[in-house]
């Protein structure tokens, strides 16, 4: 299968041994899986784009922010400049896509080192940019660099899932989330995304 993780296959063989939820849900999906999202640069500045807004009014801003800076690169960005709020930005949105093309361009953040790194060294790495925090740092841990370990708490689709598909739809504290995925690991992003599938079977792009 193109493109599959490396360790997709073995994560759902475990997980399904490990847990019943898991052992019902992920056969539904048959050949599904997370695909990478590509630059990571494009990656981060879309997720701040999408940050508190429907996914519709995102799209509309990312075509006209690619219309206006077409490579996406950190120095196209940073010379347009505040011209980038007129793609409808919030003047707040705009100040982070500079700060953050910023941070790549100036080498303060360590892309190149990513992939020998610990997960809690590159959200910590991430998080030091403004408008990115710690849930936009585990999207980008599990779309981007398909990291297979991110349990990301503060995700209302995964609290969701865990609450439909473990608790019959009552709500859920993080510390029940946390007792849920202990079986989970060393896949909890593996698992993670089949919960959010079963909420939703289109896969989430960020």
């Amino acid at each position: 299968m193109d493109g599959v993780p490396v360790y997709w296959e073995r994560a759902k063989a475990e997980l399904m041994k490990r847990d019943r939820i898991m052992r019902r849900l992920i056969p539904h999906f048959g050949d599904l899986h997370l695909a990478s999202r590509g630059d990571p640069f494009m990656t981060l500045a879309r997720s701040v784009v999408g940050q508190q807004i429907s996914v519709r009014a995102a799209e509309a801003i990312w075509q006209r922010f690619l219309a206006l800076c077409p490579k996406c690169t950190p120095s196209q960005v940073l010379n347009a400049g505040e011209e980038i709020a007129s793609c409808g930005l919030s003047k707040r949105k705009a100040e982070y896509i500079l700060d953050l093309a910023a941070h790549f361009k100036e080498k303060r953040v360590h892309v190149q080192h990513w992939p020998e790194m610990d997960d809690e060294d590159i959200i910590a790495e991430l998080t030091q940019i403004r408008g990115i925090g710690r849930w936009t740092a585990e999207m980008f841990l599990i779309f981007n660099l398909l990291r297979p370990n991110v349990l990301p708490l503060d995700d209302l689709g995964l609290l969701k899932g865990i609450s439909v598909n473990y608790f019959s739809g009552e709500p859920v504290s993080r510390s029940d989330a946390r007792e849920v995925a202990a079986n989970w690991a060393p896949w909890a992003t593996v698992a993670t995304w089949y919960l959010w599938r079963s909420l939703d079977p289109t896969p989430v792009e960020y």
